[in-house]
């Protein structure tokens, strides 16, 4: 049986080290998963990175000093950012792009999904089943790091994930672009053989613990079950994401 990794120490080089080099990074546009700042920094240059951060979508977490510490660097001044190994796209360019090339968009939306190996597991059937781009917040969902990429077995290096300030105005942003945004909820009135794959959609998937955010869940367009035999809770949410997308990229081979 295949182990994974317990989450390792990231790598000098992976890291970016103080607060006038992450300002710096910000401001370049460069590719950051997250920024770590110390729960008493304080001065206008945190001020600056909270506001870059804001902007860019890069989520930051408040830490004692000892975690910081724990990465084995000097002069991170309270704040340390680590480099992106996935490379965020914007979603307005991959939706062009996708409209470009004669298709239909087929998106995944993660909503509250922690554990990275089902963000991994979740990466290998989507870009096994045509799935277009992969959409997360910046805050509420697990880290795209190293143990990630692997549990997907490198899918999240090959498809455009698409990083965001809020699902809500994402689904206002696909809505705009004729993209209906599907949310499975095991209660559904419909199963997914009742929604029709072949058009413009997203499909937004919860946590197991908590499904989608209630408001998220209002203003999408269709709620969708997988019908189940028996009584039981729920799906893990990465097996689920399977049987969502081989029905549609079923209906989608079948024209």
């Amino acid at each position: 049986m295949k182990q994974f990794r317990h989450p390792q120490r990231p790598k000098k080089n992976t890291l970016v080290i103080g607060r006038a080099a992450v300002i710096s990074a910000l401001q370049e546009g460069r590719q950051l998963d997250r920024i770590y700042l110390e729960n008493q920094a304080q001065g206008d240059d945190i001020s600056q990175i909270r506001q870059l951060a804001a902007q860019h979508a890069v989520p930051v977490n408040y830490v004692p000093v000892a975690k910081l510490n724990g990465f084995n660097i000097s002069g991170h001044e309270g704040c340390v950012a680590q480099i992106a190994k996935v490379q965020y796209q914007q979603l307005q360019d991959v939706i062009s792009l996708v409209m470009e090339s004669g298709e239909a968009p087929l998106f995944l939306i993660l909503d509250g999904i922690t554990d990275i190996r089902n963000i991994g597991g979740i990466a290998r059937t989507a870009l096994c089943t045509g799935v277009q781009a992969i959409i997360i917040p910046d805050k509420g969902v697990g880290a795209l790091n190293d143990d990630a990429i692997l549990t997907s077995a490198g899918a999240l290096e090959q498809i455009p994930v698409c990083r965001v300030n809020s699902l809500m105005k994402t689904v206002d942003e696909l809505h705009m672009n004729g993209i209906l945004v599907f949310a499975s909820e095991m209660t559904a009135e419909k199963t997914i053989s009742d929604v029709d794959f072949n058009i413009p959609c997203a499909i937004v998937l919860g946590s197991e613990e908590k499904g989608v955010y209630p408001a998220l869940m209002k203003i999408c367009d269709e709620k969708l079950r997988i019908p189940m035999k028996g009584d039981f809770e729920s799906l893990n949410v990465s097996v689920a994401t399977g049987m969502i997308l081989y029905e549609a990229m079923t209906q989608r081979m079948k024209g």
